[in-house]
């Protein structure tokens, strides 16, 4: 008997095989989740940046709007006068 109950051979087992396989596939998922998660992130920025755009060119329209009626006169009423 030359081998030692202790020392480990040069040969991984299967076992050590398929845990590697399987830490390296989870790798590869871990990153292309990390991508997606990333052009999803992108994609709600941009949107945002169109909508704000959109928001503040429709503000500024209307202010333009209001600016350009002629102001309104406020009539009141007398309480307890009839018509």
């Amino acid at each position: 008997m030359d081998t030692m109950a202790g020392k480990k051979s040069d040969e991984p087992s299967p076992e050590s095989i398929a845990r590697a396989n399987r830490q390296r596939l989870a790798a590869e998922e871990g990153m292309r989740a990390m991508a997606d998660a990333q052009q999803k992130a992108i994609a709600v920025r941009k949107n945002m940046e169109r909508l704000r755009a959109l928001r503040q060119a429709r503000e500024a329209e209307a202010a333009r709007t209001e600016a350009a009626l002629p102001p309104s006169v406020k009539t009141s009423r007398k309480k307890g006068v009839p018509k």
